[in-house]
């Protein structure tokens, strides 16, 4: 969800601030070394998350995931539920509403504050399907009416169900 919705928030910004303000001229390096920044943040995140050291990278939550008792539970049926999880207008607005007022008032680079977050996310979700293809399970986060979950923990279960 994070990502379409980041990517879709700095377009939008971005077409608004460069079509109100004008495309930044050269002089105009504030705004652009501040995303550059945000970039380089997002890399060192990005870096941390795929880290193989045990305790610094996400590979650590994934093994402490516990099998999920019912897979049927959480199966998604058809793609419905994939489409609603991949754009959120609330997020969009979280994400666009700030960018935007720094893109009119201060420079329009600042209407692509958002899409350094996506780098981060982009190697998070990476990171996860590697894992889950090299040991064959898949990877579940959210509630379970059957079995509640601790607030963070994962649960997995079998590629095929069944």
């Amino acid at each position: 969800m994070g990502v379409t919705t980041a990517v879709c928030a700095s377009a939008v910004g971005a077409l608004v601030a460069f079509s109100v303000r004008g495309i930044p001229a050269e002089d105009d390096s504030h705004g652009r070394l501040v995303v550059l920044f945000l970039f380089g943040l997002g890399a060192l995140g990005a870096l941390f998350a795929a880290s193989p050291v045990p305790g610094v990278g996400e590979v650590r939550t994934f093994k402490a995931a516990v099998p999920l008792n019912d897979p049927e539970a959480v199966l998604p049926s058809g793609n419905a539920p994939v489409r609603r999880r991949l754009f959120s207008w609330p997020f969009l607005l979280m994400l666009l509403v700030p960018s935007l007022i720094a893109a009119l008032f201060w420079s329009p680079w600042a209407a692509l504050y958002p899409l350094p977050l996506s780098v981060e996310w982009l190697t998070r979700a990476c990171v996860a399907a590697r894992w889950e293809r090299r040991h064959g399970l898949l990877l579940w986060r959210g509630a379970v009416a059957e079995q509640p979950l601790g607030k963070g923990q994962l649960l997995y279960t079998s590629v095929r169900p069944g």
